[in-house]
């Protein structure tokens, strides 16, 4: 497979075999996705592997503002919660911001290492959907992330049991301008 075809051939898929996700096959992704480009190479993204009870209360409680997202995380066998160190990229030393795009940039080196870790669970024969709408606080508590970490997204991770067709994409001339 190459690149172009894994960006072009990978979905969002939201429902998933029963089959568990082997714990040897997730650790060569996350080795795969370590290779993600961050802001001076500073590697914030951190990965969380939820199986079992927990990841049934994050479904249960932590989707309330959007309950399909509850039941893409329920009938997933793995749930990834991607997380960040914060105050390291766009940061200097001292603290201070490195460009004005001030802490944005956490969540832009997050979103590079997010992508990565979904194309490369793609190669390896998984499905993956990155889910934004969950309460945050919540997940955050019951994942009880160290005061450091911030929580970025949810990934519902497992063995494709669909197919989705390819949403239409917007022409190259809409995507793209030159400038001189």
């Amino acid at each position: 497979m190459t690149v172009k075809d894994c960006i072009k051939e990978r979905r969002s898929i939201r429902k998933f075999k029963a089959q568990p996700v082997d714990h040897a096959l997730l650790s060569e992704i996350i080795e795969t996705a370590s290779y993600a480009p961050s802001w001076k190479h500073t590697q914030i993204t951190r990965y969380i592997a939820v199986e079992g009870e927990l990841k049934n209360q994050i479904a249960s409680q932590c989707t309330p503002a959007y309950p399909k997202n509850g039941e893409i995380i329920a009938q997933a066998p793995l749930l990834i919660a991607v997380t960040y160190i914060k105050g390291r990229s766009g940061f200097e030393r001292d603290g201070s911001y490195s460009t004005p795009k001030g802490g944005s940039w956490q969540m832009f080196d997050t979103g590079i290492a997010t992508q990565t870790f979904c194309l490369a669970a793609f190669e390896k024969g998984l499905g993956s959907v990155i889910l934004g709408i969950f309460d945050e606080a919540e997940a955050a508590s019951l994942l009880k992330l160290p005061e450091e970490r911030a929580l970025a997204a949810l990934i519902a991770v497992g063995y494709p049991d669909e197919e989705p067709v390819a949403p239409r994409r917007k022409p190259v001339e809409e995507l793209l301008s030159f400038q001189s």
